[in-house]
Protein backbone atom coordinates (compact mmCIF):
# COMPACT_ATOMS: atom_id res chain seq x y z
CA UNK A 1 0.00 0.00 0.00
CA UNK A 2 1.32 3.32 -0.67
CA UNK A 3 2.16 5.30 2.17
CA UNK A 4 -0.74 8.59 2.41
CA UNK A 5 1.78 10.84 5.22
CA UNK A 6 5.29 9.69 3.67
CA UNK A 7 7.27 8.03 0.92
CA UNK A 8 6.69 5.21 -1.10
CA UNK A 9 5.28 1.41 0.13
CA UNK A 10 4.17 2.23 3.66
CA UNK A 11 5.68 -2.00 4.24
CA UNK A 12 9.11 -0.67 3.70
CA UNK A 13 11.25 0.85 6.60
CA UNK A 14 15.05 1.17 6.76
CA UNK A 15 16.60 0.52 9.78
CA UNK A 16 19.75 3.16 11.07
CA UNK A 17 22.45 1.61 13.59
CA UNK A 18 22.70 2.53 16.95
CA UNK A 19 26.02 4.61 15.56
CA UNK A 20 24.33 6.36 13.15
CA UNK A 21 21.72 7.73 15.78
CA UNK A 22 24.37 8.39 17.96
CA UNK A 23 26.16 10.36 15.42
CA UNK A 24 23.24 12.27 14.36
CA UNK A 25 22.64 13.67 17.82
CA UNK A 26 26.02 14.74 18.30
CA UNK A 27 25.70 16.99 15.28
CA UNK A 28 22.45 17.67 15.68
CA UNK A 29 20.79 17.48 19.25
CA UNK A 30 18.36 14.76 20.58
CA UNK A 31 15.41 15.18 18.63
CA UNK A 32 11.35 14.09 20.14
CA UNK A 33 9.96 11.54 18.85
CA UNK A 34 6.55 12.83 17.66
CA UNK A 35 3.22 10.66 16.89
CA UNK A 36 1.56 11.53 13.36
CA UNK A 37 -2.36 12.03 12.71
CA UNK A 38 -3.86 9.18 12.17
CA UNK A 39 -5.89 8.36 9.04
CA UNK A 40 -8.72 8.81 10.45
CA UNK A 41 -8.40 12.28 12.10
CA UNK A 42 -6.90 13.50 8.89
CA UNK A 43 -9.84 12.33 6.41
CA UNK A 44 -12.62 12.99 9.24
CA UNK A 45 -10.97 17.58 8.89
CA UNK A 46 -11.22 16.72 5.66
CA UNK A 47 -13.47 20.24 3.93
CA UNK A 48 -16.65 19.22 1.77
CA UNK A 49 -16.06 19.06 -1.40
CA UNK A 50 -17.47 21.44 -3.75
CA UNK A 51 -17.86 19.80 -7.41
CA UNK A 52 -21.08 18.21 -8.90
CA UNK A 53 -21.20 15.24 -9.71
CA UNK A 54 -19.25 13.51 -12.47
CA UNK A 55 -18.61 9.65 -13.59
CA UNK A 56 -14.83 9.83 -13.59
CA UNK A 57 -14.20 12.06 -10.30
CA UNK A 58 -14.36 10.39 -7.19
CA UNK A 59 -15.31 13.08 -4.57
CA UNK A 60 -14.29 10.99 -1.33
CA UNK A 61 -12.71 12.42 1.52
CA UNK A 62 -9.53 9.58 1.27
CA UNK A 63 -8.93 10.10 -2.48
CA UNK A 64 -9.18 13.36 -1.99
CA UNK A 65 -6.71 13.50 1.09
CA UNK A 66 -4.41 11.21 -0.96
CA UNK A 67 -3.83 13.58 -3.87
CA UNK A 68 -4.03 16.16 -1.82
CA UNK A 69 -0.02 16.56 -1.30
CA UNK A 70 3.72 15.84 -2.64
CA UNK A 71 6.72 14.96 -0.73
CA UNK A 72 8.17 18.05 0.16
CA UNK A 73 8.84 18.66 3.76
CA UNK A 74 5.83 21.42 4.19
CA UNK A 75 3.73 18.66 2.56
CA UNK A 76 4.43 16.00 5.23
CA UNK A 77 4.28 18.73 7.97
CA UNK A 78 0.06 19.25 6.65
CA UNK A 79 -0.06 15.83 6.40
CA UNK A 80 1.78 14.93 9.53
CA UNK A 81 0.00 16.98 11.89
CA UNK A 82 -3.12 17.12 10.28
CA UNK A 83 -3.17 20.62 9.09
CA UNK A 84 -4.86 20.52 5.48
CA UNK A 85 -7.33 23.90 5.19
CA UNK A 86 -7.23 23.17 1.83
CA UNK A 87 -7.90 19.91 -0.31
CA UNK A 88 -8.82 18.99 -4.05
CA UNK A 89 -12.71 18.64 -3.83
CA UNK A 90 -12.03 15.77 -6.42
CA UNK A 91 -10.09 13.89 -8.13
CA UNK A 92 -10.77 12.38 -12.17
CA UNK A 93 -9.05 9.17 -13.55
CA UNK A 94 -9.32 9.48 -17.06
CA UNK A 95 -8.98 6.62 -19.54
CA UNK A 96 -7.72 8.50 -22.52
CA UNK A 97 -7.37 11.52 -24.03
CA UNK A 98 -11.24 11.68 -24.88
CA UNK A 99 -11.82 11.61 -21.32
CA UNK A 100 -9.20 14.57 -20.07
CA UNK A 101 -10.86 16.66 -22.69
CA UNK A 102 -14.19 15.63 -20.92
CA UNK A 103 -12.64 16.66 -17.57
CA UNK A 104 -11.60 20.18 -18.93
CA UNK A 105 -14.70 21.03 -20.46
CA UNK A 106 -16.55 19.80 -16.80
CA UNK A 107 -13.77 22.18 -14.58
CA UNK A 108 -14.19 25.03 -17.31
CA UNK A 109 -17.90 24.81 -17.04
CA UNK A 110 -18.07 25.12 -13.32
CA UNK A 111 -15.16 27.31 -12.89
CA UNK A 112 -13.18 24.83 -11.15
CA UNK A 113 -9.14 25.04 -11.19
CA UNK A 114 -7.11 21.92 -12.44
CA UNK A 115 -3.82 20.10 -11.02
CA UNK A 116 -1.89 17.38 -13.63
CA UNK A 117 -1.10 14.81 -11.09
CA UNK A 118 1.10 11.86 -12.08
CA UNK A 119 3.63 10.12 -9.10
CA UNK A 120 2.45 12.57 -6.60
CA UNK A 121 6.36 12.81 -6.20
CA UNK A 122 7.19 16.69 -6.51
CA UNK A 123 8.90 18.30 -4.11
CA UNK A 124 8.41 22.02 -4.36
CA UNK A 125 4.84 21.96 -3.78
CA UNK A 126 2.98 21.18 -7.47
CA UNK A 127 0.64 19.81 -5.98
CA UNK A 128 -0.92 22.24 -3.29
CA UNK A 129 -4.50 23.41 -3.96
CA UNK A 130 -4.21 27.00 -4.65
CA UNK A 131 -6.14 29.52 -2.66
CA UNK A 132 -9.57 31.08 -3.55
CA UNK A 133 -13.22 30.29 -4.04
CA UNK A 134 -12.93 28.45 -6.98
CA UNK A 135 -13.14 24.60 -6.66
CA UNK A 136 -9.89 22.29 -7.45
CA UNK A 137 -9.82 19.22 -9.19
CA UNK A 138 -7.15 17.29 -9.77
CA UNK A 139 -6.78 15.16 -12.65
CA UNK A 140 -4.71 11.70 -12.08
CA UNK A 141 -3.21 9.53 -15.45
CA UNK A 142 -2.71 6.38 -12.91
CA UNK A 143 -5.06 4.93 -15.85
CA UNK A 144 -3.27 6.51 -18.94
CA UNK A 145 -0.09 3.72 -18.86
CA UNK A 146 0.48 1.73 -21.55
CA UNK A 147 2.93 1.66 -24.10
CA UNK A 148 0.98 2.04 -27.58
CA UNK A 149 3.53 1.74 -29.64
CA UNK A 150 7.37 0.59 -30.16
CA UNK A 151 9.46 1.74 -33.74
CA UNK A 152 12.14 -0.23 -32.97
CA UNK A 153 13.67 1.30 -36.71
CA UNK A 154 13.41 4.88 -35.40
CA UNK A 155 13.85 3.43 -31.88
CA UNK A 156 10.77 5.39 -30.65
CA UNK A 157 8.45 4.15 -28.27
CA UNK A 158 4.90 5.98 -27.53
CA UNK A 159 3.14 5.69 -23.92
CA UNK A 160 0.61 7.40 -21.82
CA UNK A 161 1.71 9.95 -19.62
CA UNK A 162 0.67 8.31 -16.44
CA UNK A 163 2.86 5.44 -16.89
CA UNK A 164 5.33 4.75 -13.79
CA UNK A 165 9.33 4.16 -14.37
CA UNK A 166 9.22 0.30 -13.60
CA UNK A 167 6.26 -0.17 -15.60
CA UNK A 168 8.43 1.98 -18.54
CA UNK A 169 11.14 -0.15 -17.99
CA UNK A 170 9.52 -3.58 -17.88
CA UNK A 171 7.30 -3.07 -21.07
CA UNK A 172 10.32 -1.63 -23.03
CA UNK A 173 12.85 -4.78 -21.39
CA UNK A 174 10.09 -7.44 -22.88
CA UNK A 175 11.22 -5.98 -26.28
CA UNK A 176 15.16 -5.93 -25.21
CA UNK A 177 15.06 -1.68 -25.06
CA UNK A 178 15.56 0.71 -22.10
CA UNK A 179 15.17 4.54 -21.92
CA UNK A 180 17.35 4.71 -19.11
CA UNK A 181 16.02 7.33 -17.24
CA UNK A 182 16.16 6.57 -13.42
CA UNK A 183 15.56 9.83 -11.31
CA UNK A 184 15.53 8.62 -7.17
CA UNK A 185 11.73 8.88 -7.55
CA UNK A 186 11.50 6.52 -10.31
CA UNK A 187 9.37 4.17 -8.82
CA UNK A 188 6.71 6.21 -8.71
CA UNK A 189 7.59 9.11 -10.91
CA UNK A 190 5.61 9.60 -14.11
CA UNK A 191 6.68 10.20 -17.72
CA UNK A 192 4.21 12.92 -18.25
CA UNK A 193 5.33 14.34 -14.56
CA UNK A 194 9.33 13.71 -16.19
CA UNK A 195 8.34 16.05 -18.75
CA UNK A 196 6.13 18.49 -17.15
CA UNK A 197 9.32 19.14 -14.73
CA UNK A 198 12.44 18.64 -16.71
CA UNK A 199 13.22 15.56 -14.91
CA UNK A 200 17.04 14.11 -15.26
CA UNK A 201 18.16 10.78 -14.21
CA UNK A 202 20.87 9.70 -12.38
CA UNK A 203 21.98 8.03 -15.62
CA UNK A 204 21.74 11.14 -17.86
CA UNK A 205 25.45 11.44 -19.12
CA UNK A 206 24.83 8.07 -21.05
CA UNK A 207 21.42 8.64 -21.73
CA UNK A 208 20.41 12.18 -21.30
CA UNK A 209 18.25 14.78 -19.68
CA UNK A 210 14.40 14.01 -20.77
CA UNK A 211 15.07 17.49 -22.92
CA UNK A 212 17.11 14.96 -25.12
CA UNK A 213 14.90 11.68 -24.98
CA UNK A 214 11.34 13.01 -25.42
CA UNK A 215 11.21 12.99 -29.23
CA UNK A 216 7.39 14.48 -29.34
CA UNK A 217 3.74 14.05 -27.69
CA UNK A 218 0.07 14.96 -26.93
CA UNK A 219 -1.47 17.62 -24.87
CA UNK A 220 -4.85 18.58 -24.17
CA UNK A 221 -5.19 22.19 -23.27
CA UNK A 222 -8.34 24.20 -22.48
CA UNK A 223 -7.89 25.70 -25.75
CA UNK A 224 -7.79 22.02 -27.62
CA UNK A 225 -5.25 19.85 -28.57
CA UNK A 226 -1.45 20.32 -29.32
CA UNK A 227 0.07 17.64 -31.02
CA UNK A 228 4.00 17.48 -31.33
CA UNK A 229 5.05 15.42 -34.21
CA UNK A 230 8.63 13.89 -34.01
CA UNK A 231 11.37 14.77 -36.44
CA UNK A 232 15.18 13.64 -35.72
CA UNK A 233 15.92 17.09 -36.30
CA UNK A 234 14.08 20.45 -37.61
CA UNK A 235 14.58 24.05 -38.70
CA UNK A 236 11.25 25.04 -38.34
CA UNK A 237 10.65 27.85 -36.25
CA UNK A 238 10.48 27.80 -31.94
CA UNK A 239 10.61 24.11 -30.92
CA UNK A 240 7.33 23.19 -29.21
CA UNK A 241 9.21 20.53 -27.12
CA UNK A 242 10.97 22.99 -25.56
CA UNK A 243 7.44 25.39 -24.35
CA UNK A 244 6.16 21.91 -23.18
CA UNK A 245 9.24 20.86 -21.14
CA UNK A 246 8.76 22.02 -17.58
CA UNK A 247 5.71 24.05 -18.04
CA UNK A 248 4.63 22.58 -14.88
CA UNK A 249 1.24 21.81 -15.63
CA UNK A 250 0.49 25.41 -16.78
CA UNK A 251 -0.20 24.60 -20.40
CA UNK A 252 -2.66 21.89 -20.34
CA UNK A 253 -2.20 17.97 -19.46
CA UNK A 254 0.18 15.59 -21.39
CA UNK A 255 -1.94 12.39 -22.28
CA UNK A 256 0.94 11.17 -24.32
CA UNK A 257 4.62 10.78 -25.17
CA UNK A 258 7.13 9.50 -27.58
CA UNK A 259 10.81 9.06 -26.41
CA UNK A 260 13.51 7.63 -27.64
CA UNK A 261 15.00 4.00 -26.41
CA UNK A 262 17.95 2.18 -26.92
CA UNK A 263 18.46 -1.75 -26.89
CA UNK A 264 19.45 -2.86 -23.52
CA UNK A 265 23.15 -2.18 -22.78
CA UNK A 266 25.64 -5.51 -22.81
CA UNK A 267 27.23 -4.61 -19.37
CA UNK A 268 26.65 -2.03 -16.59
CA UNK A 269 28.58 -1.67 -13.30
CA UNK A 270 29.20 1.02 -10.72
CA UNK A 271 32.58 1.80 -9.17
CA UNK A 272 33.72 3.59 -6.44
CA UNK A 273 37.30 5.51 -5.56
CA UNK A 274 38.06 7.87 -2.14
CA UNK A 275 39.76 11.04 -3.11
CA UNK A 276 41.73 12.28 0.30
CA UNK A 277 40.14 15.87 -0.13
CA UNK A 278 37.45 17.64 -2.67
CA UNK A 279 39.33 19.58 -5.00
CA UNK A 280 40.73 16.19 -6.14
CA UNK A 281 37.87 14.42 -6.67
CA UNK A 282 36.23 17.37 -8.66
CA UNK A 283 39.10 18.02 -10.98
CA UNK A 284 38.85 14.03 -11.69
CA UNK A 285 35.14 14.50 -12.65
CA UNK A 286 35.85 17.51 -14.73
CA UNK A 287 38.29 16.00 -16.86
CA UNK A 288 36.51 12.28 -16.83
CA UNK A 289 33.39 14.62 -18.50
CA UNK A 290 35.39 16.89 -20.64
CA UNK A 291 37.14 14.11 -22.04
CA UNK A 292 34.35 12.22 -23.01
CA UNK A 293 34.73 8.83 -21.28
CA UNK A 294 31.39 7.03 -22.34
CA UNK A 295 30.53 7.09 -18.43
CA UNK A 296 26.90 6.57 -17.57
CA UNK A 297 27.17 8.44 -14.29
CA UNK A 298 29.51 10.45 -11.88
CA UNK A 299 28.59 11.42 -8.65
CA UNK A 300 30.82 12.77 -6.33
CA UNK A 301 30.01 13.59 -2.51
CA UNK A 302 31.91 15.69 0.17
CA UNK A 303 33.66 15.02 2.73
CA UNK A 304 30.40 15.47 5.50
CA UNK A 305 27.97 13.04 2.85
CA UNK A 306 31.01 10.73 2.99
CA UNK A 307 31.61 10.45 6.54
CA UNK A 308 27.24 10.41 6.85
CA UNK A 309 27.39 7.74 4.01
CA UNK A 310 29.63 5.56 6.05
CA UNK A 311 28.20 6.26 9.22
CA UNK A 312 24.79 4.79 8.33
CA UNK A 313 25.92 1.80 6.56
CA UNK A 314 27.26 1.27 10.01
CA UNK A 315 28.70 -2.67 10.42
CA UNK A 316 32.29 -4.16 10.84
CA UNK A 317 33.04 -3.73 7.23
CA UNK A 318 33.09 -0.11 8.21
CA UNK A 319 34.97 -0.08 9.97
CA UNK A 320 37.56 -1.93 8.43
CA UNK A 321 37.32 -0.23 4.92
CA UNK A 322 37.43 3.33 7.39
CA UNK A 323 41.04 1.75 9.06
CA UNK A 324 42.25 0.73 5.53
CA UNK A 325 41.37 4.29 4.39
CA UNK A 326 43.03 5.55 6.88
CA UNK A 327 46.49 4.07 6.07
CA UNK A 328 46.33 5.03 2.82
CA UNK A 329 46.10 8.59 3.41
CA UNK A 330 42.50 9.05 3.24
CA UNK A 331 41.25 10.73 6.57
CA UNK A 332 38.88 13.30 7.40
CA UNK A 333 38.37 14.99 4.44
CA UNK A 334 37.86 11.97 1.96
CA UNK A 335 35.60 12.44 -0.77
CA UNK A 336 34.02 9.45 -2.39
CA UNK A 337 33.12 9.28 -6.12
CA UNK A 338 30.53 6.60 -7.73
CA UNK A 339 30.79 5.92 -11.34
CA UNK A 340 28.59 3.73 -13.72
CA UNK A 341 30.20 1.85 -17.00
CA UNK A 342 27.59 0.92 -19.44
CA UNK A 343 27.22 -0.45 -22.98
CA UNK A 344 29.64 -2.89 -24.79
CA UNK A 345 31.96 -5.29 -22.52
CA UNK A 346 34.47 -3.78 -24.69
CA UNK A 347 33.42 0.10 -24.33
CA UNK A 348 33.02 -0.43 -20.78
CA UNK A 349 36.36 -2.10 -20.12
CA UNK A 350 37.92 0.50 -21.84
CA UNK A 351 35.91 3.60 -20.35
CA UNK A 352 36.97 2.14 -17.33
CA UNK A 353 40.63 1.71 -17.60
CA UNK A 354 40.71 5.36 -18.44
CA UNK A 355 38.73 6.74 -15.60
CA UNK A 356 40.83 4.31 -13.28
CA UNK A 357 43.88 5.65 -14.59
CA UNK A 358 42.35 9.87 -14.25
CA UNK A 359 41.76 9.14 -10.77
CA UNK A 360 45.20 7.78 -9.62
CA UNK A 361 46.61 10.47 -11.33
CA UNK A 362 44.61 12.74 -8.62
CA UNK A 363 45.51 10.84 -5.84
CA UNK A 364 42.31 8.61 -5.31
CA UNK A 365 42.20 4.91 -4.05
CA UNK A 366 39.80 2.52 -6.06
CA UNK A 367 37.76 0.82 -4.10
CA UNK A 368 36.41 -1.77 -6.63
CA UNK A 369 32.79 -2.35 -7.60
CA UNK A 370 31.46 -3.44 -4.28
CA UNK A 371 30.53 0.24 -2.28
CA UNK A 372 28.84 0.55 -6.51
CA UNK A 373 27.36 -1.94 -6.16
CA UNK A 374 25.68 -1.53 -3.28
CA UNK A 375 24.82 2.57 -4.19
CA UNK A 376 22.67 0.85 -7.20
CA UNK A 377 20.89 -1.63 -5.28
CA UNK A 378 20.03 0.89 -2.82
CA UNK A 379 19.39 3.67 -4.81
CA UNK A 380 15.70 4.00 -5.17
CA UNK A 381 15.72 2.91 -1.12
CA UNK A 382 17.58 5.80 0.08
CA UNK A 383 14.71 8.14 -0.09
CA UNK A 384 13.25 5.93 2.34
CA UNK A 385 15.38 7.13 5.21
CA UNK A 386 13.62 10.40 5.55
CA UNK A 387 10.52 8.14 7.05
CA UNK A 388 12.72 6.60 9.52
CA UNK A 389 14.17 10.05 10.25
CA UNK A 390 11.22 11.38 10.60
CA UNK A 391 10.05 9.09 13.10
CA UNK A 392 13.44 9.56 15.67
CA UNK A 393 12.23 13.10 15.35
CA UNK A 394 14.48 14.84 12.40
CA UNK A 395 13.32 16.43 9.47
CA UNK A 396 15.29 16.27 6.26
CA UNK A 397 15.45 18.86 3.40
CA UNK A 398 17.11 18.92 0.45
CA UNK A 399 17.92 21.79 -2.44
CA UNK A 400 19.43 21.32 -5.74
CA UNK A 401 21.54 23.73 -8.17
CA UNK A 402 23.69 23.73 -11.42
CA UNK A 403 26.62 26.23 -11.81
CA UNK A 404 29.62 26.35 -14.40
CA UNK A 405 32.44 25.00 -12.73
CA UNK A 406 34.27 27.53 -11.14
CA UNK A 407 31.29 28.30 -9.22
CA UNK A 408 31.22 25.04 -7.55
CA UNK A 409 32.78 24.51 -5.17
CA UNK A 410 31.87 28.16 -3.42
CA UNK A 411 28.12 27.63 -4.32
CA UNK A 412 28.29 24.18 -2.19
CA UNK A 413 30.00 25.76 0.81
CA UNK A 414 27.76 28.93 0.61
CA UNK A 415 24.30 27.34 0.56
CA UNK A 416 25.40 24.96 3.57
CA UNK A 417 26.36 27.60 5.19
CA UNK A 418 23.12 29.70 4.61
CA UNK A 419 21.08 26.76 6.05
CA UNK A 420 23.38 26.31 9.27
CA UNK A 421 23.09 30.09 9.72
CA UNK A 422 19.18 29.74 9.28
CA UNK A 423 18.21 26.92 12.16
CA UNK A 424 18.71 28.57 16.11
CA UNK A 425 22.24 27.39 17.10
CA UNK A 426 23.13 26.26 13.31
CA UNK A 427 22.27 22.40 14.89
CA UNK A 428 21.85 21.23 11.39
CA UNK A 429 23.47 18.67 9.66
CA UNK A 430 24.26 19.59 6.14
CA UNK A 431 26.20 17.99 3.45
CA UNK A 432 26.52 17.40 -0.31
CA UNK A 433 27.32 16.05 -3.87
CA UNK A 434 27.91 16.43 -7.58
CA UNK A 435 24.59 14.48 -9.05
CA UNK A 436 25.52 15.26 -12.13
CA UNK A 437 28.54 16.21 -14.28
CA UNK A 438 28.52 18.27 -17.78
CA UNK A 439 31.52 19.90 -19.57
CA UNK A 440 30.52 23.10 -18.57
CA UNK A 441 29.63 22.61 -15.05
CA UNK A 442 27.91 20.46 -12.50
CA UNK A 443 24.82 19.86 -10.20
CA UNK A 444 24.93 20.65 -6.47
CA UNK A 445 22.43 18.33 -4.17
CA UNK A 446 22.53 19.65 -0.49
CA UNK A 447 20.66 17.88 2.26
CA UNK A 448 20.19 19.26 5.36
CA UNK A 449 19.00 17.52 8.44
CA UNK A 450 17.28 18.68 11.94
CA UNK A 451 15.25 18.77 14.91
CA UNK A 452 11.42 18.86 14.69
CA UNK A 453 9.47 20.60 17.24
CA UNK A 454 6.08 19.56 18.83
CA UNK A 455 4.55 22.46 17.21
CA UNK A 456 3.08 22.51 13.59
CA UNK A 457 3.82 26.36 12.81
CA UNK A 458 7.04 26.55 14.30
CA UNK A 459 8.08 23.36 12.24
CA UNK A 460 6.67 25.35 9.50
CA UNK A 461 8.65 28.67 9.80
CA UNK A 462 11.67 26.69 10.28
CA UNK A 463 11.50 25.14 6.94
CA UNK A 464 10.03 28.34 5.38
CA UNK A 465 13.63 30.29 7.02
CA UNK A 466 16.16 27.27 5.87
CA UNK A 467 14.84 27.32 2.43
CA UNK A 468 15.04 30.89 1.65
CA UNK A 469 18.51 30.96 3.26
CA UNK A 470 19.79 28.25 1.07
CA UNK A 471 17.77 29.34 -2.22
CA UNK A 472 19.20 33.07 -1.72
CA UNK A 473 22.85 31.11 -1.97
CA UNK A 474 21.95 29.97 -4.54
CA UNK A 475 20.72 32.71 -6.64
CA UNK A 476 24.09 35.08 -5.03
CA UNK A 477 26.12 32.57 -6.38
CA UNK A 478 24.57 32.45 -10.02
CA UNK A 479 23.04 28.79 -9.60
CA UNK A 480 20.05 28.16 -11.59
CA UNK A 481 16.90 27.30 -8.73
CA UNK A 482 16.34 24.34 -9.88
CA UNK A 483 18.39 21.65 -11.47
CA UNK A 484 15.97 18.35 -11.78
CA UNK A 485 12.97 19.46 -8.76
CA UNK A 486 11.43 22.33 -11.22
CA UNK A 487 9.95 25.38 -9.46
CA UNK A 488 6.22 24.67 -8.28
CA UNK A 489 5.91 27.09 -5.97
CA UNK A 490 8.21 26.55 -3.62
CA UNK A 491 11.15 28.11 -6.12
CA UNK A 492 8.64 30.28 -7.71
CA UNK A 493 9.73 33.99 -6.24
CA UNK A 494 13.59 33.06 -6.92
CA UNK A 495 12.68 32.63 -10.73
CA UNK A 496 13.16 35.89 -11.83
CA UNK A 497 16.79 36.19 -11.08
CA UNK A 498 17.10 33.74 -13.48
CA UNK A 499 14.53 34.23 -15.88
CA UNK A 500 14.64 38.16 -16.16
CA UNK A 501 11.42 40.08 -15.99
CA UNK A 502 10.66 39.60 -20.00
CA UNK A 503 11.53 36.31 -19.81
CA UNK A 504 8.62 35.35 -17.02
CA UNK A 505 6.44 37.53 -18.55
CA UNK A 506 7.33 35.62 -22.24
CA UNK A 507 5.79 32.97 -20.28
CA UNK A 508 3.13 34.00 -18.85
CA UNK A 509 1.96 35.19 -22.14
CA UNK A 510 2.00 31.46 -23.33
CA UNK A 511 -0.10 29.91 -20.42
CA UNK A 512 -2.31 32.57 -21.19
CA UNK A 513 -2.50 31.53 -24.96
CA UNK A 514 -3.24 27.93 -24.52
CA UNK A 515 -5.09 28.79 -20.83
CA UNK A 516 -6.83 31.96 -21.36
CA UNK A 517 -9.62 31.38 -18.26
CA UNK A 518 -6.28 30.78 -15.81
CA UNK A 519 -7.44 27.14 -14.72
CA UNK A 520 -4.24 25.24 -15.20
CA UNK A 521 -2.31 24.59 -12.15
CA UNK A 522 -2.59 28.55 -11.26
CA UNK A 523 0.30 29.92 -8.76
CA UNK A 524 3.25 27.26 -9.72
CA UNK A 525 6.23 28.17 -11.79
CA UNK A 526 5.01 31.57 -12.85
Amino acid sequence: MRRWNGWGDDSIRLALPETALAFLEKRVGTPLRLADAPLETATASAPPGRLTEHPLIDTSPQTRLRHARGQSLADWLALRFAHLERLPDGVAFPESPEDVRDVLAFAARGGARIIPYGGGTSVVGHLTPPDGEAPVLTVSLARMRGLHELDTSSRLATFGAGVTGPDLEAQLLARNYTLGHYPQSFEYSTLGGWIATRSSGQQSLRYGRIEQLFAGGCVETPEGTLRIPTFPASAAGIDLREMLMGSEGRIGIITEATVRVRPVPEQESFHAWFFPEWSGGEAAAREAVQAAIPLSMIRLSNAEETRTTLQLAGGPLTGLLERYLTLRGARGGKCLLIAGVTGSHDACGAALTALRRLCRRHGALYAGSRIGERWRASRFRGVYLRNTLWEYGYAVETVETAVDWPRVRGTMEAVEAGARGAVAGGRVHTYAHLSHVYPQGASVYSTFIYALTPDYEENLERWRTLKRAACEAIVANGGTISHQHGVGTDHAPYLVAEKGELGVEAMRAVFRRFDPQGIMNPGKLC
